[in-house]
Order: C-alpha cells, then sequence, then structure tokens
C-alpha cells in the first residue's frame, strides 16, 4: 500500500524555521522528480519547490516566493525528501504535502496525497 507521510509543521513567529520531511512507500520514487506542494485556506495548491533524481545532478528549482528561503533535499535511501524553511512570513502559512512532479501519485485513477503537515506562522 502506497503511503506518504508527510511531518514536521508547527507553529513558528515570523523570521522562525522549520525543517519538514516527508517519508513515502511509492516503489518509484528514486527515479522520480518530487516535489513540495502548499495550500492555503481558500487558495489553490501550488509548487513550492521541486528536486529531480540523482541520477540527474539532482536539480531543484523553487516557487520565486521561497528561492533563497527553502531548501528541497532528499536521500533515496530513506525514501525521504526535506523541505528546510528559514525567514519564514505569514504568507507560508499552509499545509504542505510532497508528491510526485508534475503528476501526482494516482491510485485507481485518483490523485493520492498524504495527510499533509500544517505550518502556521504567526506573532
Amino acid at each position: 500500500q502506497v503511503q506518504i507521510v508527510e511531518s514536521g509543521g508547527g507553529v513558528v513567529q515570523p523570521g522562525g524555521s522549520l525543517n519538514l520531511s516527508c517519508l513515502n512507500s511509492w516503489s518509484s520514487f528514486r527515479i522520480s522528480h518530487i516535489a513540495w506542494y502548499r495550500q492555503a485556506p481558500g487558495k489553490q495548491r501550488e509548487l513550492v519547490a521541486t528536486i529531480s533524481p540523482p541520477g540527474n545532478g539532482p536539480t531543484t528549482d523553487y516557487l520565486d516566493s521561497v528561492r533563497g528561503r527553502f531548501t528541497i533535499t532528499r536521500d533515496n535511501a530513506k525514501n525521504t525528501v526535506y523541505l528546510q524553511m528559514t525567514g519564514l512570513t505569514p504568507e507560508d502559512t499552509a499545509v504542505y504535502y510532497c508528491n510526485r512532479d508534475p503528476r501526482p501519485l494516482t491510485i485507481s485513477g485518483k490523485e493520492y496525497w498524504g495527510q499533509g503537515t500544517q505550518v502556521t506562522v504567526s506573532s
């Protein structure tokens, strides 16, 4: 059974930092582009950061608003992807998810997402 488990969220003050982790069990993880996404209340889910498989670098890319503050990394031996977040602002408040990029995992024809991890930036 495929599982995606995000963790590491919490409540921090503006300027604070958090480190997110995403442990997953899908078999193609090691050869897949993986991304962190986020969804704020009342907004559509957006891609925050993406990382290629190790055989291609790996290379990374970021949403303009987080570039220079967030860092995505992966550990294929642990089937885990990480998101280090610094300089957090209230605009970063959202539920954060990880999934395959560009096409999320599907099970029986439906997109499969983990439960996400809540990040709240507030003074």
